[in-house]
């Protein structure tokens, strides 16, 4: 089954399957990255829409996503909201313009697409030079322990998600061209991290 075709199973209960980590760190997290955003604004994987309460209503922010299903409850939380546009659009091939944004963002995205170094060369494409790559995601663990439950889950998750929990991101974001300009360690040591990178 393709990753798309699992999300869009599991629209219906996305947000429950996640739930506790939402509560405990990700609503946090959302707010402090996401709402001194200013300028046109591209987020990829928008999902169910869970990031679009916090963007300043001062950003133009276009959000798309590749499963309808998850676009379906995203659009049902953009209603009235004037500067959010959604689109069904894949992220390894965006259908916009170079340098064409201020800002891209990422939350718990690069783990599902499948070709992320390729998605985040077009995401580096399409930023303006003076742009910026905001990235909130889970990555490979450096600490031997939970690296072993990382590849111990993995097969489970991608199974259930498509979502791979061993992927050097930070490395994949270098490898698509950008500068890395801040990886800052959020929870369980090293998984989550908040990733800002320029073009």
């Amino acid at each position: 089954m393709s990753v798309v075709s699992k999300y869009n199973r599991i629209a219906p209960i996305y947000e429950l399957i996640d739930l506790p980590l939402e509560l405990l760190f990700f609503r946090k997290w959302r707010k402090e990255a996401l709402s001194d955003l200013s300028g046109k604004v591209l987020e990829v994987g928008v999902g169910t829409g869970r990031n679009l309460k916090y963007y300043p209503v001062g950003c133009r922010v276009i959000g798309i996503d590749k499963s309808e299903g998850m676009l379906q409850r995203a659009r049902e939380k953009a209603e009235g909201m004037k500067n959010i546009t959604l689109y069904p659009m894949d992220a390894e091939h965006l259908e916009f313009p170079d340098n064409s944004f201020d800002y891209v963002v990422t939350t718990f995205v690069l783990c599902t697409i499948p070709d992320p170094v390729k998605a985040l060369k077009e995401m580096r494409r399409i930023l303006k030079p003076s742009g910026e790559l905001i990235a909130l995601e889970h990555v490979h663990s450096n600490y031997p322990f939970i690296d072993l439950i990382e590849h111990l889950i993995n097969p489970v998750l991608f199974f259930l998600l498509g979502d791979h929990a061993i992927r050097h991101t930070v490395k994949n974001i270098e490898k698509a061209g950008f500068t890395i300009k801040e990886a800052k360690k959020l929870a369980f040591k090293d998984v989550f991290r908040k990733i800002r990178a320029k073009p």
